[in-house]
């Protein structure tokens, strides 16, 4: 199968089950989940599901486990979302990334570097003599 195909997949599953888990999952997890990508076989039996969960290690752990309890149910409404040769077994890893972003930013912040936009308005413009050069010729 082309990758253009599997990633046409990928997106259309990563939209559905962002729906599906607004229905399924969001109400009874009582915190923020979201669909961060899929990562479907080349034969389409098999497809990762990547979770982004807010909150600490054990909210992460309690939403991963009731994700993995409905699992069928999430399966089955996505078999009934999307029409495809085979309907992939979902298979849900967390997905730490923002969480990891945090934790960067927050070092950032301890080191007592600026990350503001405006940060750079007071000073010098490094490149303002190469534009100077452009603008005599």
């Amino acid at each position: 199968m082309s990758a253009d195909r599997i990633t046409r997949v990928n997106e259309l599953l990563h939209r559905e089950l962002g729906g599906i888990f607004e229905m399924l999952v969001c109400p009874e997890a009582r915190t923020l989940v979201t669909v961060t990508g899929v990562q479907t076989a080349t034969n389409l039996r098999d497809a990762t599901v990547f979770v982004s969960v807010y909150g600490d290690d054990a909210t992460c752990e309690r939403v991963l486990k009731l994700i993995n309890s409905r699992r069928v149910m999430i399966q089955s409404a996505l078999a009934r979302k999307v029409i495809i040769k085979y309907t992939p077994v979902l298979h849900f890893k967390l997905d730490k990334t923002a969480a990891k972003a945090d934790r960067v930013m927050a070092i950032i912040n301890e080191l007592g570097f600026d990350n503001t936009p405006d940060a750079s308005a007071g000073k010098p413009d490094l490149n303002a003599d190469k534009d100077d050069k452009h603008h005599e010729e």
